[in-house]
């Protein structure tokens, strides 16, 4: 343990607050971890071990989604000769994979819900994956949160635990920054530039610079006009050269930044229609077509080339990593496939990339457009090319190879457009749904969240890999998507909201749930920098990590997310040890692999405090981690202690 100067509050009451409020906001605190529990169990997602410990303690009934995870073993591995920094690569044949046999299973989509019987099994004997939860029992939880976070004097007690745990910060900040600092000087060769980070949250379409795009479509200008890159309207192709001249009138010496008109400015604040726009280079969305598309006349030739270009350029930074999100739309049962063929034809891997598939809330475009007739046929779209790859991955092998490099599904758009319609137990179900209203963010995610359970649980019975729900939350719109988020969500990205709702701050907290944030991107589209609460949530002990969303849109170098890292940097004047515990915060809460991390963390990473440290690695000190550390088994024991002390007192009365 590291010996550093410690803050201790003694007396007989610690928490500031009477005893009757500690245990009003306790029980009620307790009850949504709970909920949270339950449904990270249901999903195969995470939940931090330490919270479920405490859980465990105060449950008078046991509870399957409070066992102790025991798929993790821990190696006794203590030097960089035991166990090498750097993981093996997966270059070379990256997508050569066994093809289990079928598993002979029978596929339906009962009330939006995905169901699988065996052949030959009874329809009324239901499902062997179903989820252990009702559509009425998800809208009861939800509406005891809703309750939860409105309550006055709950409110009032997490926005002081909030507060304390802001000053605990700072005075630890104040007593130990030198001592962390000269730790950090002691660990050899390892500085913030060569410790691992993940940029958690990137878009697939513009993770290179707007300098990079110009470069590539002026190389294809000048090399390649007489590729046919589209198809009109009447069947007729049209060459680089046709796009260039007859549509735009343009040369390749004539484009430029400026011209290309990519980049977000003061105009697109509060505008998400204009911030779309910016993804047309020169206002065209034939350009959009051309050279960031995955689906197109070229089958994604240029996407799939420059994006190549943006992963060598990682791999040349050895040390930073990303998370691309491609998109997938529910307009046709083929998206998946197209999207997989793709993938696998351009060999799209790299040891530092893995995907996210996003799937934007446009059901209200796609429904007046003709191209689905209810929320039902999106969500089969979406969802059954999955369970049939399950099912039997020779029905879609290019898939099955591609779903081994997916960590996670997300769920996008513009959060602040008004909601019609909330999500109660009078809502329609999804094969009800033939309005052109679009449903409600929590219906999205309920529906999404459900079959992802079934999917999930039907992939582990494989023996295959699992994902995990990753959404856009709390950029913008309403705070019960917050609430949503805490429900279904191993991670959020942006999470802005959270400012304004102490209640669920404090449980993102207690839940060590990953929040993706991205300054710059919200700058440009929704608050200004000095306002963003990242630097605060990293105070409290959030776990928060830093990200680009855009680097088309928001940066300006070949190096976006240093680029973020080193504005923040420079606008809140973080330390060494507080960018390091970005870096390390993004590995975390990352889809890598465990095996991957096992070398970029340290091989017993996921073990509790200090002993899950290896600052080699990391380059976090160990009296920041033990800080941390016992900052949260102290905010645990707040809580949890008063239930057993009000057990006590109960036992003597009577």
């Amino acid at each position: 343990m590291p010996s550093f100067m410690r803050v201790a509050i003694s007396g007989e009451e610690t928490s500031g607050v009477p005893f009757a409020d500690l245990h009003e906001a306790s029980d009620a605190l307790i009850k949504a971890l709970l909920i949270r529990a339950k449904y990270m169990k249901a999903s195969h997602q995470s939940f931090p071990t330490i919270t479920k410990r405490f859980l465990r303690r105060v449950c008078d009934e046991e509870h399957d989604y409070l066992a102790e995870d025991d798929s993790i073993v821990h190696q006794k591995k203590e030097s960089i000769l035991d166990h090498p920094i750097d993981a093996p690569s997966g270059h070379g044949a990256p997508f050569e994979c066994t093809m289990e046999p079928p598993a002979n299973y029978h596929l339906q989509v009962r009330n939006g819900v995905f169901q699988e019987e065996e052949e030959g099994e009874d329809e009324n004997d239901g499902s062997l994956f179903a989820p252990p939860f009702t559509l009425a029992e998800f809208i009861a939880d939800q509406n005891l949160l809703f309750a939860l976070v409105a309550d006055g004097p709950i409110k009032s007690f997490c926005y002081r635990r909030l507060n304390y745990l802001t000053s605990k910060h700072d005075l630890h900040v104040l007593l130990n920054e030198i001592r962390e600092a000269a730790t950090q000087k002691q660990v050899s060769h390892r500085d913030f530039y060569n410790v691992r980070k993940v940029d958690t949250h990137v878009h697939a379409s513009s993770c290179m610079s707007q300098k990079h795009l110009l470069r590539f479509i002026k190389k294809k200008m000048k090399n390649e006009m007489g590729v046919a890159v589209c198809k009109l309207a009447d069947g007729t192709s049209m060459t680089l050269q046709q796009a260039r001249f007859d549509c735009l009138n343009l040369t390749a010496f004539d484009l430029s930044v400026d011209m290309l008109d990519v980049h977000c400015d003061r105009n697109t604040f509060h505008r998400f229609d204009k911030f779309n726009a910016k993804y047309n280079p020169v206002g065209e969305s034939r350009l959009r077509e051309i050279f960031i598309k995955t689906d197109n006349y070229m089958e994604g030739r240029y996407f799939a080339e420059i994006l190549k270009e943006v992963m060598s350029d990682l791999e040349e930074s050895k040390y930073q990593n990303a998370e691309y999100r491609l998109s997938i739309y529910g307009r046709s049962r083929d998206e998946w496939d197209k999207l997989a063929a793709w993938a696998v034809k351009y060999n799209m891997y790299s040891d530092n990339v893995r995907w996210l598939v996003q799937v934007p809330r446009l059901f209200d475009v796609y429904k007046v457009n003709g191209q689905v007739e209810n929320f039902e046929e999106l969500i089969t779209n979406i969802f059954e090319p999955l369970f049939e790859v399950t099912n039997d991955p020779s029905s879609h092998p290019d898939l099955h190879r591609f779903l081994q490099y997916v960590t996670g599904i997300d769920s996008v758009d513009d959060e602040s457009k008004p909601e019609r319609v909330m999500f109660d137990k009078d809502a329609a179900l999804p094969n009800e749904w033939t309005k052109h209203d679009n449903p409600s963010y929590a219906y999205y995610l309920y529906y999404m969240f459900a079959n992802l359970v079934v999917l999930n649980n039907f992939r582990k019975a494989r023996g295959f890999s699992t994902f995990v729900l990753r959404p856009h939350c709390g950029e913008a719109g309403p705070v019960h998507h917050l609430v949503t988020g805490f429900m279904v969500g191993q991670n959020i990205s942006h999470g802005l909201l959270l400012r304004k709702a102490p209640v669920l701050q404090y449980l993102y907290y207690l839940s060590q749930i990953g929040i993706a944030m991205s300054p710059l991107s919200n700058n440009s589209l929704f608050l200004n920098y000095q306002r963003n609460p990242l630097i605060e949530f990293l105070g409290r002990g959030l776990l928060v990590s830093l990200s680009t969303d855009d680097p088309l849109q928001f940066h300006f170098t070949k190096e976006p997310l240093i680029e973020e890292y080193s504005i923040a940097a420079q606008v809140w004047k973080l330390s060494s040890v507080e960018m390091c515990e970005l870096a390390r915060n993004s590995v975390i809460m990352s889809g890598f692999p465990h095996e991957i991390k096992k070398f970029w963390l340290g091989p017993n990473y996921t073990k509790e405090g200090v002993a899950g440290n290896d600052m080699s690695r990391t380059n976090v000190p160990d009296i920041r981690v033990a800080f941390r550390h016992e900052t949260f088994l102290e905010e645990l024991s707040t809580l949890f202690h008063t239930l057993k002390d009000l057990d006590c007192m109960d036992a003597a009365f009577n």
